[in-house]
């Protein structure tokens, strides 16, 4: 943490702004596997305590998150715990694909970033951000930058006056090879301002 810190303060006078103005970020370390994957899917477009309410109903209905109890649920059950018909579609297929082989998340520790993007892109409803997600939080990945995550860019747009995906990627190169940390302080100053820390 201390070496992304003294790179960002030097190359980008905002970030260290955030820093200095509002501590380090917290740097979020999920469990690898099915279970933290369906967590961001759920998270998908809705407000982190409402996909985590979901999440902790199936943990208390289920007892465990594994693909083998979502892929035989019923989806009367999914939605009783507050999932969506069309994240049930998600969810299933995600555990379909992990039961055939064609996910394998035991793997991904030996495997390229780029192959594991091509794994999971397959996943019904998984786009880029569920991915990167995936890659920041269980995989710990060291630059990756979620320019599809609303915060990320609305944050970029307020301290960089910036507009398009072109110039916020400009941007995000300047921190390269530090982006994930650059990517928690921005969360961190968007979730400090607004009071939901």
């Amino acid at each position: 943490m201390d070496k992304a810190i003294l790179f960002l303060s030097s190359k980008d006078e905002i970030l260290k702004y955030i820093l200095d103005t509002f501590g380090n970020p917290i740097i979020q370390k999920r469990d690898e596997g099915f279970a933290s994957m369906c967590h961001i899917i759920l998270e998908q477009q809705v407000s982190i305590a409402s996909a985590k309410a979901c999440y902790v109903k199936l943990e208390n209905h289920f007892k465990t998150i594994s693909p083998e109890i979502i892929s035989n649920s019923d989806d009367l059950e999914l939605r009783n715990c507050g999932v969506s018909r069309q994240k049930i579609i998600y969810l299933k297929d995600l555990a379909n694909k992990v039961l055939s082989k064609e996910i394998d998340f035991e793997s991904y520790a030996i495997k390229s970033e780029e192959q594991i993007r091509k794994e999971l892109i397959t996943i019904k409803g998984v786009g880029n951000w569920s991915i990167e997600v995936y890659l920041m939080f269980c995989l710990q990945s060291p630059d990756i930058i979620p320019l599809g995550d609303i915060a990320i860019k609305n944050t970029l747009k307020e301290l960089y006056n910036c507009e398009t995906l072109e110039e916020m990627q400009s941007i995000s190169d300047n921190w390269k090879p530090f982006r994930t940390f650059a990517s928690y302080t921005i969360w961190h100053y968007y979730l400090t301002k607004r009071n939901k820390i």
